[in-house]
């Protein structure tokens, strides 16, 4: 009876072991060659969270990564996912992020790859509602905080030391990183001299290593499975169009999705705040998107960029203005958030496509936040411009 009780437990604990104990290169050598490609439009929480994926992607010069948040989902056919697939541009979009991704989780993304990244296009969209008054919260860091990435921080020395040590310390005020005892001591132990905390982090330090060997593995069986994909409105009709027909075909699509509103939403998305309009109506006097924790964290992002010697370009989009104008939030409070971004930006040599003139373009925004039909026209220009060097990026397309 008892080898019949315990002889599954046994059994489990037999594979356990294995697939703990099986060599990293061989779980490699059986995840299909075509997962890269796979993963370019899945946006898989656990490849943004693991670094086997993306290391491949920016070891091949065929695909162009673009780093955002929730707008990489909107799939239309004017996405650049969709858009440069049916132009046959010569490259592919490599999707990262999703709802919540803002700048410490993109900047622990970008030191996993520190040293990939010198020479490396990249695109790196930005929205203005990350630049809350008290900065990101739990909320949005817990889902998107990746272990691996903080880990493999831990233990980067690569990256400036001054510019860690800043990474570090806003870090520490995050309850996944505070909480994990391990890593929040070895993080301690780089910002201070006490002696007793870094012999505590020589101690700390094999337990560390093991843990991270194990994160290593976890990701690579993950990469071994897959995501899942996503619908795509891929279209012929985008082919051999000039940006100017693109527009048009772009305003008549928005046209025709959002009819049940006077904000140029699409009527899905107003269908699920309509019953709350009324009690929005100039809640938001006094915002303001000119001051904020955000910034510092951006700091970080430019200042890792520029130490990796990668080729960025930013595009700031705008808020939707009617809808802005709507809850009370005052254009000073929007104003001040795209000079100071765009002045952020530039002070590092970076490129920037500013869009915020753009607040009132119909159909430039799908909803109140994220950009829509239009919007997705500018900013393919601007990375096809970006991509083949030309040397405007602030781009002017005119639908009428």
């Amino acid at each position: 009876m008892k080898k019949v009780i315990f002889s599954p437990l046994i059994f489990a604990l037999v594979v356990l072991l294995g697939i703990v104990l099986i060599p990293n290169k061989w779980i490699e050598m059986i995840i299909p060659k075509n997962r890269v490609a796979e993963a370019a439009t899945e946006l898989n929480p656990f490849m943004f969270q693991g670094k086997y994926i993306q290391q491949k992607m920016l070891d091949d010069p065929r695909y162009l990564p673009v780093y955002g948040s929730s707008e990489l989902a909107r799939l239309d056919r004017f996405h650049p996912s969709n858009y440069f697939k049916e132009t046959h541009a010569g490259f592919t979009p490599f999707l990262i992020g999703r709802g919540g991704t803002e700048s410490l989780i993109h900047f622990l993304n970008f030191s996993e790859h520190t040293n990939q990244l010198k020479g490396k296009k990249l695109v790196f969209i930005l929205s203005p509602q990350w630049f809350q008054p008290n900065g990101t919260d739990e909320s949005h860091f817990v889902p998107n905080y990746s272990s691996l990435q903080g880990y493999d921080l831990a233990f980067n020395q690569q990256i400036n030391p001054a510019l860690k040590k800043k990474a570090i310390k806003r870090l520490l005020t995050f309850s996944p990183v505070k909480n994990d005892p391990i890593l929040s001591t070895l993080y301690k132990a780089e910002i201070t001299k006490d002696p007793w905390t870094k012999r505590k982090a020589m101690l700390a330090t094999p337990i560390a290593k093991v843990y991270r060997s194990l994160l290593i593995k976890k990701d690579l069986y993950y990469s071994l499975a897959g995501g899942f994909q996503r619908n795509r409105e891929l279209s012929p009709k985008v082919r051999q169009k000039t940006w100017k027909q693109l527009a048009v075909q772009a305003d008549h699509i928005g046209a025709r999705k959002s009819t049940n509103n006077h904000f140029f939403v699409i009527n899905s998305q107003y269908n699920h705040i309509k019953k709350m309009v009324p009690s929005l109506r100039d809640t938001k006097e006094g915002a303001s998107y000119g001051v904020s924790p955000e910034y510092d964290d951006f700091q970080l992002i430019l200042d890792l960029l520029k130490n990796a010697g990668a080729e960025p370009l930013f595009i700031s989009i705008p808020v939707n203005g009617k809808w802005y104008d709507y809850t009370g939030f005052p254009k000073e409070g929007r104003l001040s958030y795209y000079n100071r971004v765009k002045s952020q930006i530039q002070a590092e040599g970076f490129q920037v496509a500013d869009f915020s003139s753009h607040e009132y373009d119909p159909y430039f925004m799908k909803d109140t936040i994220h950009i829509g039909w239009k919007g997705w026209v500018y900013t393919d220009r601007a990375i096809k411009n970006f991509y083949q060097k030309t040397a405007t990026v602030n781009v002017v397309v005119r639908s009428k």
